[in-house]
């Protein structure tokens, strides 16, 4: 919804960020709460309606909450061990409750449910069916909440939290054309750098610059039938059409990044490397790297 504020630029911008706070924590909680009986088929509580002498179904909420104290360990509770949202100084983990989120995202389903008679009403009937549509509206609503709140995180059609990385050369497209790369190593190095990169949590970022750094090493040694020097050198005059200009930009940027691999503390780990401390130096290094590759692969014979 355009509120007035919004139509009239009277709004002040959204600070974005990767932290859930508390109230963010609870709006996205609630939501997961609101679908907790589209996993009935797993957590199922059998009752009897001993008036009418019937059997039915209802969502097992005991069951649910014991089986996500072994899944989700470290996901926010009360002092009765129900899943809440933190109060005051709670410390809470985002992580755990992105757990949660991902879980009822892959096991969501349809049902249908409602009074056993309309007059009468003498119980609330749950039906599981073998669809997925309600997936759909559980994905919508999350992401309002992840938009309007500026928490740069997306529940995707794949039902997994991915991060959004702005100003990133890293598109569908991009996405595409590594899977697209005839060389198993290089594609699949590429593939995993590109998951770590858009995982949620900070910790992953080094792993995702020492993936793709991996995948330019090997992308030197793509033309097998020579060594790594000769190799290095085809897929440079390749990128550059024989340009002689282009081959000193491109030559420059290869070894520029080799050198960066080899000083900070990306795939090597020695103590003389330079460490890394702030995650946003590795989200440049990731994407220089990246900007390289993308180039590179698109001029592979």
């Amino acid at each position: 919804m355009n509120l007035y504020t919004n139509r009239h630029g009277l709004r002040r911008p959204i600070t974005h960020t990767e932290k859930i706070s508390k109230e963010v924590y609870t709006l996205l909680l609630s939501t997961c709460q609101k679908y907790y009986k589209n996993i009935t088929h797993i957590f199922k509580l059998q009752q009897h309606c001993a008036f009418v002498d019937q059997y039915y179904i209802e969502f097992d909420r005991n069951q649910f909450e014991n089986r996500m104290a072994i899944k989700i360990p470290d996901i926010h509770r009360n002092e009765y061990g129900h899943m809440v949202a933190p109060q005051y100084n709670d410390d809470y983990d985002q992580y755990s409750l992105i757990d949660l989120i991902e879980y009822i995202a892959e096991n969501i389903k349809d049902i249908s449910e409602g009074w056993n008679n309309d007059r009468y009403k003498n119980y609330w009937y749950i039906h599981c069916l073998d669809t997925s549509n309600v997936f759909d509206d559980y994905r919508k609503e999350l992401n309002e909440i992840f938009v309007e709140s500026g928490v740069l995180f997306t529940l995707t059609t794949e039902k997994i939290i991915e991060r959004i990385v702005e100003n990133s050369p890293l598109s569908e497209e991009v996405e595409t054309q590594f899977q697209q790369i005839a060389e198993v190593g290089t594609r699949e190095l590429m593939i995993d750098a590109i998951a770590l990169y858009k995982t949620p949590n900070p910790a992953a970022r080094q792993d995702s610059v020492e993936k793709i750094w991996d995948a330019l090493e090997r992308l030197k040694t793509y033309h097998t039938d020579l060594n790594k020097k000769d190799s290095t050198t085809k897929v440079v005059n390749d990128m550059s059409n024989g340009q002689d200009e282009f081959i000193a930009i491109f030559d420059t940027e290869f070894r520029a990044l080799t050198n960066i691999g080899n000083s900070f503390r990306i795939r090597h780990h020695e103590t003389n490397k330079i460490d890394i401390t702030d995650n946003r130096h590795y989200d440049y290094f990731f994407n220089r790297c990246l900007s390289l590759i993308s180039l590179a692969i698109q001029y592979l014979q």
